[in-house]
């Protein structure tokens, strides 16, 4: 049971990279906290499954296939969303990617690629969905962020780059937009077992370092994350903005 602080009956929550892991964790937790869920990736057959979970809690899910590093379709998930559920209330950008590529070896594709989908999706749903709430004075946007826009990791310059750019540009639109009663926050998670770290994980001594720079001793669980996600999403958190809130097992305090 919820406190009534913490429910998101009534509300309209759009969830990007929502077919798997994170996205997917939170997507189901906005649904189980009272949200109705808009849920896009590239791949409808994870957004079925993710679709199947929301719909058992009582809530709606919109499957929107959508390819969000391209602005057509991003507009066009955002107009569906607006037309079929009447407002779009909470944003959680989510879509990411890492190529572990050492900073000499990177290639521009590598670079372009990892750009457009951790950064440019997530400005370009935040500039949709905010023109939405704006008009409705009113809104949540999430950004899913990093450790590694924070702290100095061994690889993944350009990763980590994207990430302390949406913790920055969570900051500015935070700025630009309060007065329009919009909040705007991010979570930067360290690793979480999810299909993306499962074989990074299992690797023995790649696990023993992960370890040794986490206060906490073990890496997350994906509900885990979903607490922060809907406090943030809630009228609990009305009055934080700006913010990047590390989910992370104490590692920020320390470094790697």
């Amino acid at each position: 049971m919820f406190l009534p602080s913490f429910e998101l009956k009534g509300k309209t929550a759009v969830v990007t990279g929502a077919g798997r892991g994170i996205g997917r964790a939170i997507a189901i937790g906005m649904a189980e906290a009272g949200a109705d869920v808009a849920i896009l990736s590239r791949t409808e057959e994870d957004l079925k499954e993710t679709a199947s979970h929301i719909e058992r809690t009582g809530r709606k899910a919109y499957i929107m296939t959508t390819d969000v590093t391209v602005r057509e379709e991003v507009e066009k998930a955002i107009s569906s969303v607006k037309e079929q559920a009447g407002s779009i209330d909470i944003l959680v950008n989510n879509a990411g990617m890492n190529i572990r590529s050492k900073a000499l070896d990177v290639t521009d594709d590598e670079w372009q690629k990892i750009m457009d989908t951790n950064l440019k999706s997530a400005f370009m749903m935040s500039q949709e969905a905010g023109k939405i709430m704006r008009e409705q004075n009113s809104g949540k946007i999430i950004t899913i962020a990093s450790v590694a826009g924070h702290v100095a990791l061994r690889t993944g310059v350009v990763y980590a780059a994207t990430k302390a750019a949406l913790i920055q540009m969570t900051k500015v639109l935070a700025l630009e937009w309060g007065s329009y009663n919009i909040n705007v926050n991010s979570i930067g998670p360290w690793y979480f077992k999810t299909p993306l770290t499962e074989k990074l994980l299992a690797d023995e001594e790649y696990m023993k370092d992960i370890l040794a720079v986490t206060p906490m001793k073990r890496v997350g669980e994906l509900d885990e994350l979903v607490g922060p996600a809907v406090f943030l999403a809630s009228s609990a958190g009305n009055y934080v903005t700006g913010q990047t809130l590390f989910v992370d097992g104490g590692m920020t305090i320390q470094g790697f």
